[in-house]
């Protein structure tokens, strides 16, 4: 089953296939499928914030009694490992940043080398798709849900 975004503005709509399009790719872990599909998730504006509202429910819902320090490690490390295999350009900083970023805890201003547009584009759906494997539930369920919450921010700003 697949879902259609024709409801939502034209921006919102090119985030989300992007954003299908990539983590699918990441899951099949077909590289050839990944690159395009990464270069059109880097180029559709505010996806990192909806990529980061994914990733935020994707670790509240898979972990319900909130996070600790080991659990962000357990994380990183198995992303990283799954990932390595056929994405040997996988970089755990960015994972981390993904990580902290989508908890609340991450300034790009202590950071030496924070990662650019690009990086956060190619490494997210990365992380998307193992957070996905613990759950069981669609993709389209938590971009729906970041979607949202991204227009309700914007309402109230």
């Amino acid at each position: 089953m697949t879902t259609t975004w024709r409801h939502l503005p034209a921006s919102a709509r090119e985030i989300a296939e992007a954003a299908t399009e990539a983590v699918t790719a990441a899951v099949e872990r077909d590289g050839a499928a990944y690159e395009p599909a990464v270069e059109r998730l880097t180029s559709a504006d505010r996806a990192g914030l909806v990529l980061g509202g994914v990733v935020r429910l994707l670790l509240e819902e898979s972990h319900p009694d909130g996070l600790d320090g080991d659990d962000v490690r357990q994380v990183l490390e198995r992303c990283v490992r799954s990932t390595a295999a056929w994405r040997p350009d996988v970089d755990p900083h960015v994972l981390l940043v993904l990580l902290a970023g989508a908890l609340g805890v991450y300034d790009p201003g202590d950071d030496d080398a924070p990662p650019d547009p690009a990086a956060i584009a190619r490494h997210a759906p990365l992380l998307v798709a193992d957070l996905l494997a613990a759950t069981g539930r669609p993709l389209a369920d938590y971009l729906t849900a970041a979607l949202a919450e991204v227009a309700r921010t914007e309402l109230h700003d």
